[in-house]
């Protein structure tokens, strides 16, 4: 399962146990605990551990790791947000947009959002001259893009990527 699929096609029936959420509680902290470290803080086996953190990743509820980098020590300091409205709504626009937005490293997520507009992106850039660059060259060229409305962040107030996990009653897997 990968993060790009469809929200609807990921809904599926939980299947975990407390054991379970203790684990990907702990690797949502610290996604670089090692296997011993992860079964001591849980109690228990190292295998049993591995055995359980490959089936959470088999089962898409574990993605992926990756290290969260200082955007500002990166010379991308500026986050912008960016309502796009496309010129038509059909299959073929939506598809075009879609394939066009994800060979672009200047934009880090793409939402389509029920609304007044079709699409939410959050960019980076390093400052408003590289913003405007990117936007005259790349975002307002993009296919179907009939207008857009963009968001600089003044302050970036909280920033997390923890999901709430679902507390879960039933009794642990052997």
């Amino acid at each position: 399962m990968t993060a790009n699929k469809k929200l609807d096609e990921d809904a599926v029936p939980l299947d975990l146990d407390r054991l379970d959420i203790r684990i990907l509680s702990a690797l949502q902290a610290d996604g670089r605990m090692t296997n011993l470290k992860l079964a001591e803080s849980i109690g228990l086996s190292p295998t049993a551990m591995l055995a359980r953190v490959q089936r959470l990743t088999r089962e898409g509820f574990i993605l992926g790791y990756e290290a969260r980098l200082n955007p500002l020590r990166l010379g991308a300091g500026m986050l912008v947000f960016v309502e796009v409205l496309l010129d038509r709504t059909t299959p073929n626009v939506f598809d075009a947009f879609r394939a066009a937005v994800q060979v672009r490293p200047e934009i880090m997520e793409c939402h389509m959002v029920a609304g007044g507009f079709d699409y939410l992106l959050k960019t980076r850039s390093a400052d408003m001259n590289d913003y405007r660059r990117f936007a005259g060259s790349l975002l307002w060229q993009l296919p179907g893009v009939r207008e857009t409305r963009t968001y600089a962040v003044m302050e970036e107030v909280k920033n997390s990527t923890h999901i709430v996990l679902p507390r879960v009653g039933a009794r642990p897997r052997a």
